[in-house]
């Protein structure tokens, strides 16, 4: 198979000599294309979108992964429309090394984009041979499979429903519900998965199956495909987490509340808008508070002073003091003022002169 990417045509297997049983082997595969895995094929709207994803081992981990195009599969080199982690034109490809798989996202797909695709992980060089996996897509106006919604979630322990339409000519088709990681596929009935869920597929016979998942888990998060006859469509599901809580009421009973990892991660992102604006709140109030108290103590003591200066003008002004600084110094008259003592009263008697007392008896 040789891949082309910018008008340069790269050969991934071209062995250097040959006998002829690998001559042989070598002609049959560039007749059948790459081998290695199942082909699968895909159906979406004209208009819409699709998003693929691309399972590989882990030990393709760190390999560079890309995303293939040819518009039929019966030749053996393809143009390579976007890597791993970038985005070119309508296609994104985002690698996912910690799960394993890469998506690929195609947008506004076309009639012509109708075609044979290949999810590939570089091996080495040129002449070494790259892991694929081959895929039809079809692009269709009134797609022969479809789902209502390709992106479902619910709560660890709970329920989801997925419906999958499909047109006149699938009735009689096998249906299946399949998980693209492990390749599980379930049948039109119920299945036990495991103990706390199972998978439980309903037909109407008419034009669209159901599929109905309880008792939710973790680890059933993943990618899935429902499918009738050899068309599929992807479904991603997404399982949140539940945490308990113990409230208790006013008889001391205790009463678990669940909620999901999703409610409290909304709990919490409230939190952290309320809190620091709670926070800012009692800062501007304290700022405030602060600034109106100084306030009022420098209008105090501004008060107190101005008292005090009435009362020391008042003071003056009783003892006759001007309070007037703009007093000119013309304008005021200077006298001299002499105290004297007393005279003394006048007195008949002299001091010098001698006084003779006498006292007269009456007998």
């Amino acid at each position: 198979m040789m891949k082309t990417e910018t008008g340069e045509t790269l050969q991934l297997f071209v062995p250097p000599t040959v006998s002829l049983m690998k001559f042989i082997v070598f002609f049959l595969w560039l007749i059948t294309g790459p081998a290695g895995s199942a082909s699968r094929e895909l159906t979406v709207q004209t208009g819409g979108s699709v998003v693929i994803p691309c399972y590989y081992d882990r030990k393709y981990t760190e390999h560079r992964k890309y995303w293939c195009f040819h518009a039929n599969s019966v030749y053996v080199y393809c143009t390579i429309l976007a890597y791993a982690n970038e985005t070119k034109g309508r296609v994104s490809v985002m690698d996912h090394p910690d799960q394993s798989f890469f998506t690929v996202t195609m947008r506004n797909l076309q009639r012509e984009d109708t075609g044979s695709y290949w999810c590939a992980e570089e091996i080495g060089g040129k002449l070494q041979r790259d892991e694929t996996e081959k895929l039809h897509l079809k692009v269709q106006s009134a797609p022969d499979v479809s789902v209502m919604n390709s992106s479902v979630s619910g709560r660890e322990g709970d329920n989801v429903s997925v419906q999958c339409f499909y047109t006149s000519g699938y009735q009689d088709k096998p249906k299946q519900w399949c998980r693209y990681k492990d390749q599980s596929c379930y049948t039109v009935g119920r299945t036990d998965t495991s103990q706390n869920s199972s998978v439980q597929i309903s037909d109407d016979g008419r034009s669209s199956f159901t599929v109905l998942m309880t008792g939710l888990r973790l680890n059933d998060s993943g990618w899935y495909f429902c499918s009738a006859g050899n068309l599929q469509v992807s479904v991603h599901l997404t399982v949140t987490a539940v945490v308990t809580t113990d409230e208790f009421d006013k008889n001391g009973n205790s009463n678990t509340t669940s909620i999901s990892k999703e409610q409290q991660n909304k709990h919490y992102g409230y939190l952290e808008v309320w809190i620091p604006a709670v926070v800012l709140f009692l800062l501007l109030v304290t700022v405030v508070g602060l600034s109106a108290v100084k306030l009022r103590k420098k209008n105090n003591i501004n008060n107190t002073q101005t008292t005090e200066v009435n009362r020391d003008g008042d003071s003056d002004a009783g003892n006759g003091v001007c309070s007037s600084p703009a007093v000119a110094e013309n304008d005021v008259t200077y006298s001299s003022v002499t105290i004297r003592p007393k005279t003394k009263a006048f007195s008949l008697v002299s001091a010098e002169d001698e006084v003779t007392y006498s006292s007269v008896h009456k007998q």
